[in-house]
């Protein structure tokens, strides 16, 4: 029997956020929808723009944020695990 995978918890989030492609370039606005310590599901126009790793920030001039990794998309929504 596999072992169940216990998720995070979720918190509703709604704020808007900045990605950042690789480099530094290319910063397109979204919406934080929810959070958890492991990662969040964003919504934006166009997710098939993204590419499988970003950086994710709360202000489009920050110099700092979280890189993130996809792991699902759907309609105008996209899963992002947080990663180092």
């Amino acid at each position: 029997m596999a072992p169940t995978r216990k998720r995070d918890s979720r918190k509703l989030f709604g704020q808007p956020a900045w990605i950042t492609l690789e480099g530094g370039f290319a910063a397109r606005q979204c919406v934080i929808a929810d959070i958890s310590s492991s990662g969040a599901r964003l919504v934006l126009d166009d997710i098939n723009i993204l590419p499988a790793r970003l950086r994710l920030a709360f202000a489009r001039d920050a110099r700092t944020g979280r890189t993130c990794q996809v792991v699902w998309r759907r309609g105008k929504s996209v899963g992002v695990k947080f990663v180092r």
